[in-house]
């Protein structure tokens, strides 16, 4: 069963990858982005990943990424093959906090550069958290060194009830006794989110590390003060 700890937890996995395996994977993108252009998965791109109920891709990428990055879901077969590889290897250490998890959806590549930045904002188990498969958590994994460039990672706590909805989820749907889920709209597009009291965590994980966090976790991550950060991204599911 499902237990609401599983999507508010964090932890990491270092050595996901390996310093070879980093710069394969930073070569295998700099081909990809010189021959397709950086501009059509950066300005000139008009889809997101995130949604926000009542908002357009266009009005949800202004909340969630107001300066901008670049976001590729279509990569490269040789880095998908590389990241599944690693998880496979890592998985044990990954299902030990979060026994749910039964397999994970396609790599995502981002970029940000100077100034560039995700608004903290929670995933949830969201469209529907009682269809399957049910997104437990998320991971990603750095290549660059975030001590030099900035773009830090944060997840954000509260003690106050105002993220959660007041339904439990009803007995015999997979989900532990008392298990309560996140308010769509857990972003900065809405007025009840931004006054909510939080107090912020942030981390910067050395390059190759992988970053585990619950779907139900608020999160984002601080400006990019020089350079470019590279990162991959997957998300964890319960079949």
């Amino acid at each position: 069963m499902i237990h609401i700890a599983e999507t508010l937890s964090i932890r990491t996995v270092e050595g996901f990858l390996t310093p070879s395996e980093i710069e394969r994977l930073n070569r295998v993108m700099d081909d990809t982005l010189d021959s397709l252009g950086r501009d059509r998965y950066g300005t000139a791109r008009h889809t997101t990943i995130h949604e926000i109920p009542g908002h357009s891709p266009a009005q949800a990428q202004e909340v969630y990424e107001p300066a901008g990055r670049i976001e590729m879901t279509d990569i490269p077969h040789e880095a998908t093959a590389l990241l599944d590889q690693a998880l496979k290897h890592h998985m044990a250490a990954i299902t030990r906090t979060l026994p749910s998890v039964t397999g994970n959806r396609p790599w995502i590549y981002l970029e940000y550069g100077v100034g560039q930045h995700i608004t903290p904002h929670a995933d949830g188990i969201a469209p529907d958290p009682l269809a399957r498969p049910r997104q437990i958590a998320a991971a990603t994994v750095t290549l660059t060194d975030i001590h030099d460039t900035g773009g830090a990672f944060y997840v954000e706590t509260t003690g106050s009830d105002a993220v959660w909805t007041t339904d439990e989820a009803p007995a015999e749907s997979g989900y532990a006794p008392g298990m309560r889920f996140a308010h769509e709209g857990t972003d900065m597009s809405s007025t009840w989110f931004r006054a909510m009291p939080r107090t912020r965590w942030s981390v910067a994980p050395a390059p190759g590390t992988l970053v585990v966090f619950g779907s139900q976790f608020v999160h984002g991550t601080e400006p990019v003060r020089t350079g470019r950060v590279r990162k991959f991204l997957t998300l964890f599911v319960s079949e």
